[in-house]
């Protein structure tokens, strides 16, 4: 991002609006200006304008005259012809309901977006209780094991442009972490991230990449669990070769058999 915004192109309000649409949770009972403005960085005053913009247009809704925004129809449109782009989705559900049940952890799909991963769907193990992640939830790219398995799959060209939505640190160590994991992606098919440098240390996970042909870069699947119930030891033996398993049933049922780590 830093390099786009000395671009002349580069739109700043609108980038600023889809930030305020991209600051929504789906366990957000609505977010007035302040509570925006804290999570985007963005300037009060600025949201202000930006909020009611939205809500012309039906991005946001917004009821009293102290009520909190929400998202508005737009926004859901949006989201469900997105959402129509995922075909894949509709395909592996057997497969990742399958698989859920069969190790007990949750399975789901995380894409890149703005530089964190944003899981998009989920499947639980039947007759499960609350499970930790769901839709909506964003996770780190360089230090959850979703996130390392999108980079391991970027090509170099892909790997760079991700470096501009990433903090200085995170892109400084970006090349050495893509190089490691793609290496563990060609020996392994799965990647995971390590307990010293996890983001959280209270969930394990183990994901793969797999590249359908709707959009134009990888998506991660993965598994997690708490680290009671998903050990490194188990990932190893059990969870993470099964993953693997799932998603390559998927790619001959989508016709996409190739690796989805790319070449150099």
């Amino acid at each position: 991002m830093r390099d786009l915004e000395q671009d002349r192109r580069y739109a700043n309000t609108l980038a600023r609006g889809l930030k305020i649409l991209r600051a929504f949770r789906p366990s957000d009972n609505g977010l007035g200006n302040l509570e925006i403005s804290e999570r985007t960085g963005i300037p009060r005053s600025t949201v202000s304008r930006l909020t009611f913009t939205l809500c012309a247009l039906g991005y946001l809704t917004h009821g009293r005259h102290f009520d909190k925004y929400r998202l508005g129809p737009a926004a859901l449109a949006l989201g469900n012809i997105a959402s129509a782009a995922f075909g894949f989705v509709t395909v592996a559900s057997p497969i990742m309901q399958a698989l859920a049940n069969k190790v007990n952890a949750l399975v789901g799909v995380a894409i890149q977006d703005d530089g964190n991963m944003l899981i998009v769907k989920t499947w639980r193990p039947e007759g499960s209780g609350t499970i930790w992640l769901d839709v909506g939830y964003r996770m780190p790219v360089m230090t959850s094991s979703s996130g390392i398995a999108y980079l391991g799959a970027l090509s170099r060209e892909e790997r760079e442009k991700l470096e501009t939505l990433l903090s200085v640190e995170a892109a400084e160590m970006c090349e050495e972490v893509w190089d490691y994991h793609r290496s563990q992606l060609r020996r392994l098919g799965y990647a995971c991230v390590c307990e010293e440098v996890r983001y959280s240390r209270a969930i394990n996970a183990v994901a793969t990449p797999f590249r359908p042909s709707e959009i134009g870069e990888p998506v991660s699947i993965f598994c997690g669990a708490n680290v009671d119930d998903l050990s490194n030891a188990r990932i190893h033996e059990q969870v993470g070769p099964e993953l693997v398993q799932a998603v390559d049933k998927l790619k001959a049922l989508t016709g996409h058999a190739v690796s989805a780590v790319a070449s150099a």
